[in-house]
């Protein structure tokens, strides 16, 4: 969500703004722009829409500035549109922001006050103008950020320019990520390390509460208090940053498909497959023993891997889990056990209420595990125990891999909880262990339905409405694959449990709404079955996934039918990812749809 770049360079640096600002295209936005110094005079360039846009008006326009800052834009405050893009501006410097400034209303009125007018309908613009206003009573570009900085707030990245300055950028990170490169003479800016890749591959990460002065000669790192500190620079591995669609026409086609390799690669990091056991890569700070129920909090498609999470823990360790989604979890105040535990969700590591409500868990005493796709994120580095996902960078807004990787690591610590608390025997384990090394395998073989579901897709692509059923970790299944069809075809998509379409929902069937029933054979089949039958005989057009052993057991006519491999049940979820995000993709190409950037969406959401 938003992209934030800058460059303190040597030579003409708005070719590199760009460059940078596309690779973090994948975050969402709906607008970008650029400033840079141009003989000690801003000069900005901005665009309503896609980044080639603004292209255009720089090959119209030149920049040539060897300092300068870039943004893409995703629309919280005003719409989105030339004049609210990024940078903001005033006659002395120009700024780009990612997050919320909570309190603009009350700094603005203060503002306008002093006689100061705003062009915008941002929030982003009350930064700049306080920032200018400061420097107006005559304040230096550093004071005048560290006199303002603690008057904002809410979750923000900041990025300052200044007219005149032509050695000086300042960056500023209050509950959204942002980072520094550093060159050779030259020094960069950005809130995502991808967006730095082919600058450089040292990093150092801005903590909670730090600005940064940033020169030619390196950075100057502050924290919340002013005092100078020192931050680890990391260098960060290039393969890491190796982003491309190989031979599919989208980053989400390609997602999809190195599932199977990435699954593999997240179980050889939790799997000792010569014992047959699950072997966490870290030390867990707490004994699941001793736990008398855990807590999980999540958003979106990571929301609901914590939901089949659940349904594992619950039968596998026999512990109480409640969840919640992490926007309502980080204000319900919920009492929390001290020294309990609270398990985080996140592909990003950077989601705002994910990260809020793990906060909160700290500041009530509970140990806290983060699963996160971007091991140098904050959540990463702010939980107690990191258990990584390996899925590598995931460009498409709509997880796929990042989930399917989600939902690995969450059965091995569901396996590992077992063992510890002593509900499944070695036994147990060793099978569980063996179902879930076939995985991989099996996702390759559902991924072999690819053309059939193409097919389908032309016919959903019909539907104003879908209905996804399931019963089990089903349920949650159904819940995902409504999601992925509206999030990316527009379609609109409910998830529902079997059981509960007579309550309700059962009103909305007729002959052209498409029911999808995630039917593994499992415990709750035949129940599953028999919500099938009430679809069938109001004329509901059933799209049935299941496997080959449930097929024979099932006569029913239906629109179609995918036939996943027979597996395990326990690990279905995982393999039944597959069908369900294809379907989802074919959909949304054959209407034409923008898959990987789907309208109003973020890969990465650091706002509330």
């Amino acid at each position: 969500m938003c992209g934030i770049v800058g460059i303190v360079g040597r030579r003409s640096v708005a070719a590199q703004v760009t460059e940078a600002l596309q690779r973090l295209e994948y975050r969402g936005y709906d607008s970008a722009g650029i400033a840079t110094l141009e003989n000690g005079r801003l000069e900005r360039r901005r665009a309503e829409g896609k980044l080639v846009n603004l292209q255009l008006k720089l090959l119209q326009s030149p920049l040539s500035g060897a300092i300068g800052i870039g943004h893409t834009r995703w629309a919280t405050h005003g719409r989105p549109n030339e004049t609210n893009a990024h940078p903001h501006a005033t006659e002395r410097l120009a700024v780009v922001h990612n997050g919320i400034i909570e309190n603009f209303r009350q700094l603005k009125a203060e503002l306008q006050a002093h006689g100061i007018r705003f062009d915008t309908e941002t929030d982003t613009e009350v930064v700049a103008q306080a920032v200018s206003y400061a420097m107006a009573q005559g304040l230096g570009p550093v004071e005048a950020v560290a006199a303002t900085l603690p008057r904002l707030r809410g979750a923000f990245a900041l990025g300052f320019l200044f007219a005149g300055e032509s050695d000086l950028l300042i960056g500023a990170r209050h509950g959204a990520p942002l980072a520094i490169g550093f060159g050779e003479g030259e020094t960069y800016l950005g809130s995502d390390a991808l967006a730095l890749a082919p600058f450089t591959d040292a990093i150092t990460y801005l903590e909670e509460g730090d600005w940064a002065i940033l020169t030619r000669e390196g950075a100057e790192i502050r924290d919340i208090t002013g005092e100078v500190v020192t931050r680890p620079r990391q260098i960060i591995a290039a393969q890491s940053y190796r982003v491309d669609k190989g031979n599919h026409r989208y980053f989400m086609a390609k997602e999809i498909h190195e599932q199977p390799e990435v699954v593999g690669r997240t179980l050889a990091h939790y799997v000792d497959l010569a014992e047959d056991c699950v072997v966490l890569p870290v030390a867990l700070p707490f004994d699941f023993a001793k736990l008398s129920r855990l807590t999980i909090t999540a958003c979106g498609t990571a929301y609901y891997a914590g939901l089949i999470a659940k349904y594992w823990f619950e039968k596998l360790a026999r512990i109480p889990v409640e969840i919640d989604v992490a926007s309502e979890a980080r204000y319900r105040e919920a009492p929390l056990d001290k020294d309990g535990v609270t398990l985080v969700i996140s592909q990003s590591g950077e989601t705002a209420d994910t990260l809020a409500s793990m906060r909160y868990a700290k500041a009530q005493g509970q140990h806290t595990i983060g699963i996160v796709n971007v091991a140098t994120s904050t959540i990463a580095r702010e939980a107690s125990a990191l258990l990584p996902t390996l899925a590598g960078v995931e460009i498409g807004v709509a997880s796929t891999k990042a989930f399917s990787c989600q939902l690995t690591v969450l059965l091995c610590l569901a396996i590992a909880a077992g063992r510890a608390r002593g509900t499944l025997s070695v036994v147990d384990e060793r099978r569980l262990v063996d179902a879930l090394i076939t995985v991989p395998g099996l996702m390759a073989e559902a991924l072999r339905q690819e053309q059939e579901i193409e097919q389908l897709a032309r016919e959903i692509a019909k539907a104003k409405n879908v209905l996804y059923l399931g019963r089990g970790t089903a349920y949650p299944m159904a819940l995902e694959g409504a999601l992925k069809l509206k999030e990316i075809s527009y379609i609109h998509a409910e998830g529902y449990a079997a059981g509960e379409l007579k309550h309700g929902p059962i009103a909305l069937i007729d002959e052209t709404v498409p029911v999808i029933m995630i039917a593994p054979h499992d415990a709750v089949f035949e129940k599953t079955v028999s919500n099938m039958q009430e679809v069938a005989a109001r004329g509901g057009r059933i799209i049935l996934v299941t496997d080959a052993k449930a097929m024979a057991l099932t006569e029913m006519e239906t629109m179609a039918t995918l036939t996943m491999p027979d597996l395990e049940p326990t690990i279905a979820p995982i393999v039944y990812a597959i069908p369900l995000q294809l379907l989802a993709y074919h959909t949304a190409v054959v209407m034409g749809k923008d898959v990987d950037q789907p309208r109003n969406l973020a890969k990465s959401v650091t706002v509330e």
